[in-house]
């Protein structure tokens, strides 16, 4: 279970909402279905450098709201929220909607959000950084601001090489089976001159105790920090009396010294 299922697939109705909030008869499902991907593909190839982490669809009676979660509000806006505007006209066009909102929300914490790690980690890469140092830049940034555990899989010609590889690189922990352990997840790619190379993130953010809004829109805020276990503070406590510092590395490279 723990290799075979979405983890965020897998927490859906406990922990985590579903990020397509509408109702479909038989008929018009597909349709729906289809628009919502559309929509998705469009606005992260329309906003490729937004730092988005997901979007949001909503339908009500004739209405179709758009809830953008990015870590860069200011890029999306633009001066006086004119880029807003457009693209809420670009997505009447593509939709043929003509009622239709945009909200945008700020992620506070971008080093704890799977997409964003694994976005940045596919744009260093593709910037011919070394892999090695990108994951392990990221892993201490989500550390510092208080994740109990990251696991980065990147999979491919990793540095060039001429027969593609697995490597896997993890600290702390990350309680797969666990369905009230809130991990968020993310699947992404770099695309380079040898090929594509694969990014697979896993963040565990601590136990979810209290019960949890399942609104996809939901700001954790102080809400976040009552409800998890092992997050913030004491999550840095049990990290600094480890010993060694390291993280358990497998696949191709040797540890260095």
């Amino acid at each position: 279970m723990g290799q075979k299922a979405n983890p965020i697939g897998n927490r859906l109705g406990i922990i985590r909402g579903w990020e397509s909030n509408w109702f479909g008869t038989k008929k018009d499902f597909a349709g729906k279905l289809i628009e919502d991907t559309k929509i998705r593909n469009y606005l992260n190839a329309r906003i490729n450098k937004g730092g988005i982490s997901k979007i949001v669809i909503e339908r009500t009676l004739g209405k179709l709201i758009v809830t953008i979660h990015t870590s860069k509000p200011g890029i999306i806006i633009g001066k006086g929220g004119g880029e807003v505007d457009r693209i809420k006209e670009e997505l009447k066009k593509l939709t043929g909607k003509e009622d239709v909102q945009i909200n945008i929300l700020e992620i506070r914490r971008p080093e704890l959000d799977a997409m964003i790690v694994g976005d940045n980690i596919a744009r260093q890469i593709e910037n011919r950084i070394s892999y090695k140092r990108a994951i392990k830049m990221s892993i201490a940034s989500a550390l510092r601001m208080g994740a109990e555990g990251i696991k980065v899989k990147v999979a491919g010609r990793l540095g060039g090489s001429e027969i593609a590889r697995t490597e896997e690189i993890k600290q702390g922990r990350v309680p797969l089976h666990t369905f009230r352990m809130d991990i968020d997840y993310a699947n992404v790619f770099a695309q380079t001159v040898y090929g594509k190379i694969g990014i697979k993130v896993w963040i565990c953010k601590g136990e979810v105790l209290a019960k949890r809004d399942l609104n996809p829109n939901f700001i954790g805020g102080k809400n976040e920090a009552s409800d998890r276990r092992g997050a913030g503070d004491r999550g840095m406590d049990r990290r600094d009396d480890r010993r060694g510092g390291g993280g358990e590395r497998r696949g191709g490279g040797r540890p260095r010294s």
